[in-house]
């Protein structure tokens, strides 16, 4: 019997509000929408849910308010096989909301008010440690305190588990104190969050070769970054690797990243190459902008691999 492999999330819990609209509005403007919809989101709770659908046994660790928003959000994760147990409610305080814009290409805008997210203290990932160091990889992201992250980052280090940061949003300032980066065995920033912490634009293969190699000088055994359409670009060690995109037809790009973060975690607990699993990783994030939604997009690992075959894809 195969034994599914361990990872634990400390992140967000967000409900989405989600309006397609012919266009992402421009500053003063109103555009008249077509249909709404409401998802579970929130960057931690989407990884949890890419991983579980991939295999893995998950536990989520965050807060929610004590609204109906956050029962909800726990019930949906306990629907796919979550353990949340770690994940407590703060009395007085709204759960996360993200406010999304979807156009008809599949572009978005997100503003989210991140409510008790930003009430997760340290003492709860205290509270997870045995959970965190049974774990392969600890998946981590920062729409939850950043010391919160460092915490956790240091914690699971020290536990032997590999620690995956997804740095969205980028912190404002665009840099991360030393001793985090030293903790991290991948970084695994979009483009435009890259930037943001090396200072170099990743337009380009060189931009992503340079980047990737800063975030390594800055202390981090491997960086991923994302690419979007482009695919993803690995480092690590001597080794500079481009992942190429997957031509899909997009309807949705929210959470494909989160999409991205989970399967490379979920990877990685298989014991899986940095490579093999960036390549899983970029397939599943292409296959979740095929679908409408943050948490409904995420990919069953029997879709993944019809997908892939589909396509003439080895993961």
């Amino acid at each position: 019997m195969t034994v599914a492999p361990r990872i634990t999330v400390v992140g967000s819990l967000n409900t989405d509000l989600v309006v397609r609209a012919p266009k992402l509005p421009e500053r003063w403007e109103t555009v008249l929408g077509g249909s709404f919809a409401v998802f579970p989101g929130g960057k931690g709770a989407n990884q949890a849910v890419a991983a579980a659908r991939l295999g893995a046994s998950v536990v989520m660790v965050g807060r929610v308010g004590d609204d109906p928003f956050g029962g909800k959000l726990r019930a949906g994760l306990e629907q796919e096989g979550i353990d949340a147990a770690h994940v407590r409610a703060t009395e007085g305080t709204a759960s996360g909301v993200a406010l999304i814009t979807v156009d008809l290409a599949g572009h978005n805008t997100i503003v989210v008010a991140s409510g008790a997210n930003m009430r997760l203290p340290v003492a709860d990932v205290d509270a997870a440690a045995e959970v965190i160091a049974e774990s392969q990889v600890l998946l981590l992201q920062f729409e939850v305190p950043a010391d919160v992250v460092a915490h956790a980052a240091a914690l699971a280090k020290r536990s032997g588990c590999r620690v995956v940061l997804d740095p969205a949003p980028a912190p404002a300032g665009g840099s991360l104190p030393e001793d985090l980066y030293r903790s991290l065995f991948v970084i695994n920033p979009n483009e435009v969050e890259a930037r943001a912490l090396t200072g170099i634009a990743v337009a380009d293969d060189q931009g992503a070769v340079a980047a990737a190699g800063r975030l390594l000088e800055l202390g981090c055994q491997a960086a991923v970054i994302k690419r979007g359409a482009q695919g993803a670009f690995l480092a690590v060690d001597a080794t500079r690797e481009a992942v190429p995109g997957i031509p899909v037809k997009a309807v949705d790009s929210t959470a494909a990243g989160d999409a991205f973060a989970g399967a490379l975690a979920v990877a990685l607990a298989e014991g899986r190459s940095l490579a093999g699993a960036v390549r899983f990783a970029n397939a599943a994030g292409a296959m979740s902008v095929t679908r409408m939604g943050a948490q409904p997009s995420m990919p069953r690992r029997e879709e993944l691999s019809e997908f892939a075959r589909s396509r003439g894809l080895t993961l």
